[in-house]
């Protein structure tokens, strides 16, 4: 029997997604997390001759799964540098933005990568193996406060200051370098009846401090208003509440702090105009077959 390749990743809320877009066929479109490309394959599919897509991933893997098509074009970076990719390629505005922003199962099932409590393996967490730092160094070179903040603003855990010790007093004695070893280390102040969910968070907080996830949305955020052309659409799937967050306050306010800057009359002045006044999310049958999924909700805006 032939042996089935691995799923790279299942893209969640996908009709949606590409509904949201408001796809122009002859229009420029950016998925800024290409991953397996389950989305570009989607909007190529809604193009005509004169359609263009750009597709970004950062991390080499994704290139893989390049696609053969002249309409297409893939650039090996992260988005934090859209605009200026973009200004390299001549584009000075696009009809569309989409951004998938959670971890491909790619990265999930790969134990030299480090992105998982489910496997040992080196932890590593960088999206982009160019880049410099890993989760070990942060483990082995930020104090205990900086930790402490780490697990909590980005993990959400209530025992971050008793983790972040008990990792302090372990690497005086041995470098914490795998997975496992972290486990171990911080299974006394996990919650035994949500392990799983705790010991997800404390990963996924190393995940987003290794990848400076939180400034990278930022920089996107910003970059996609002055490039997005007047009625173009911004569609993006998040899957924590941290980013969720810094995308509806965008879209509310603006700025990714929810400051409400108001004109004279009191309105508040914002270049984005919510497409979805109610986050969606996915159904029961959804969810089923795509579990991963549970957690995503999709906001999208319009340029005014």
């Amino acid at each position: 029997m032939e042996q089935q390749p691995p799923v790279y990743h299942v893209p969640a809320l996908l009709e949606e997604c590409i509904d949201g877009l408001n796809i122009n066929p002859n229009g420029t479109y950016v998925d800024v997390t290409f991953g397996g490309g389950g989305h570009s394959r989607a909007i190529l599919s809604k193009l005509g001759d004169r359609g263009r897509l750009f597709s970004l991933d950062q991390d080499e893997d994704a290139r893989r799964n390049s696609l053969d098509d002249p309409r297409f074009t893939f650039v090996h970076s992260n988005f934090r540098f859209l605009k200026n990719f973009m200004r390299y390629y001549g584009v000075e505005q696009v009809d569309g933005i989409l951004a998938d922003l959670g971890v491909s199962f790619h990265h999930f099932d790969d134990s030299e990568r480090g992105f998982s409590f489910r496997f040992e393996g080196p932890l590593d967490m960088r999206m982009n193996r160019r880049s410099l730092q890993t989760a070990a160094q942060i483990l082995a070179t930020y104090s205990e406060e900086r930790l402490a903040d780490l697990f909590f603003l980005y993990g959400e855990l209530k025992a971050a200051r008793r983790m972040a010790g008990a990792i302090v007093s372990a690497r005086s004695s041995s470098p914490v370098e795998t997975t496992e070893q972290l486990v171990e280390i911080v299974r006394p102040y996990i919650n035994r009846k949500q392990e799983k969910k705790e010991l997800a968070q404390l990963f996924q907080a190393l995940r987003i401090e290794v990848n400076q996830e939180m400034d990278s949305l930022r920089r996107l955020l910003g970059q996609s208003v002055e490039l997005l052309s007047e009625g173009g659409r911004l569609v993006v799937l998040t899957y924590h509440s941290l980013e969720d967050r810094m995308v509806k306050n965008f879209i509310r306010t603006g700025n990714v702090e929810g400051r409400a800057e108001q004109d004279f009359f009191g309105r508040v002045s914002a270049p984005l105009r919510a497409v979805n006044h109610k986050v969606i999310v996915p159904g029961e049958e959804e969810i089923e077959r795509n579990p991963r999924a549970r957690s995503a909700k999709l906001r999208m805006a319009e340029k005014i």
